[in-house]
C-alpha cells in the first residue's frame, strides 16, 4: 500500500494529493506521469505530476472530481493507503537552455507546468509563465509558479483577478508586440492547447503540448490512448505525453475523449447516491 501524506482542497474544486512513493520519487522527472489504483476492483487512473520531493520520497498531484475514482479519492484521508502507484511513465520534458521559454498552464495543468518551469529556470532560460483559470477561486500554484519565473501573467476568464481573458490572449499579445520567444510549453484543457498551438504556428515557434486522452494500462498495450500526430498514430503513454502541438490532431482527441460520457455519468451517480432513472 502507498500511504497518503496529504489530501486537501487547494482551490474551489481542486484537490492536492501527496503520496509516499520513494521508488517513484527517485526517478520521476518533469513531464512524466503516474498511474494509481485505489483498490483491487478500482480502475487505473493516469495523473500528471505537480511536484516531487526525492528526500521525502513523495509525489504531489492535483486533481478534480471528474468521475467515480476521483470522487472516491477525494474522500480519502491522510494515512489511508492506495493499492497501486506506478511511475514514472511516459517521456520526460526536454530540458535545456533554449533562451526565452513560455510555460503555459490552464486549470489543473498549472500543476505539471510548475516542475517544468522550475527546471527550465535552473537550465538558464528566461522563463515567462502564463497561468489561467475560469475564476480566481479556481487558481492553483500561483506562488509556486511565481517563485520560478522571471515573468508571470495571470489570465482569468471572468476577469475576477489578473487579466480578463484566456492564456492564449496573453501569448497572442506578446507575439504581436514582437517579443522574441524560443519555445512554448502548454499543459491544460485540450481546447486551450489547441488554441495556443494555433497562435504560435504562424510565428514558427516550437510548441510542446502534453496530451491527456483516455488511458487504460499506461504501457502501450491497449491502444486506448492513440492519437494522430503528424498524420501518424502515436500512443500517448509511451510516445508522449508531450508532442509538437503544430502536428497534433486535436479535433480527433476531443471527439475520442467523449466516447464514454454516458458511462462516466452513470458511475458518478453510483458514487454520490444520485443515480438517475430513465423516464
Amino acid at each position: 500500500m502507498y500511504m497518503i501524506v496529504k489530501n486537501e482542497k487547494t482551490a474551489k474544486d481542486t484537490q492536492l494529493l501527496e503520496i509516499k512513493a520513494p521508488n517513484v520519487a527517485k526517478k520521476i522527472r518533469p513531464g512524466n506521469f503516474v498511474m494509481l489504483r485505489i483498490s483491487e476492483r478500482g480502475e487505473r487512473v493516469p495523473m500528471s505530476v505537480a511536484d516531487f520531493d526525492r528526500s521525502k520520497g513523495t509525489i504531489t498531484m492535483l486533481f478534480k472530481e471528474f468521475g467515480k475514482t476521483t470522487r472516491e479519492l477525494s474522500r480519502m484521508k491522510k494515512g489511508d493507503g492506495i493499492m497501486n502507484f506506478v511511475g514514472p511513465l511516459g517521456n520526460a520534458t526536454e530540458i535545456e537552455k533554449f533562451g526565452k521559454v513560455v510555460c503555459i498552464g490552464g486549470g489543473i495543468g498549472i500543476g505539471p507546468i510548475y516542475p517544468i518551469a522550475r527546471e527550465m529556470k535552473k537550465a538558464g532560460n528566461h522563463v515567462i509563465s502564463i497561468i489561467g483559470a475560469r475564476s480566481k477561486d479556481m487558481m492553483v500554484f500561483e506562488e509556486e509558479i511565481r517563485n520560478v519565473s522571471d515573468e508571470l501573467y495571470v489570465a482569468i476568464d471572468d476577469g475576477s483577478y489578473g487579466q480578463k481573458g484566456f492564456v492564449s490572449d496573453v501569448l497572442q499579445k506578446m507575439l504581436e508586440e514582437g517579443r522574441k520567444i524560443d519555445r512554448v510549453i502548454a499543459i491544460g484543457p485540450l481546447i486551450m492547447m489547441k488554441t495556443v498551438s494555433e497562435v504560435t504556428k504562424p510565428y514558427g515557434i516550437k510548441t510542446i503540448v502534453s496530451l491527456n486522452p483516455i488511458m487504460v494500462d499506461g504501457t502501450g498495450m491497449c491502444g486506448s490512448c492513440r492519437v494522430t500526430v503528424g498524420s501518424k498514430t502515436k500512443f500517448v503513454c509511451v510516445d508522449g505525453p508531450e508532442f509538437d502541438g503544430h502536428e497534433v490532431d486535436f479535433d480527433s482527441i476531443i471527439l475520442r475523449n467523449k466516447r464514454f460520457s454516458e458511462e462516466e455519468e452513470r458511475a458518478r451517480g453510483d458514487v454520490c447516491g444520485c443515480k438517475k432513472t430513465k423516464t
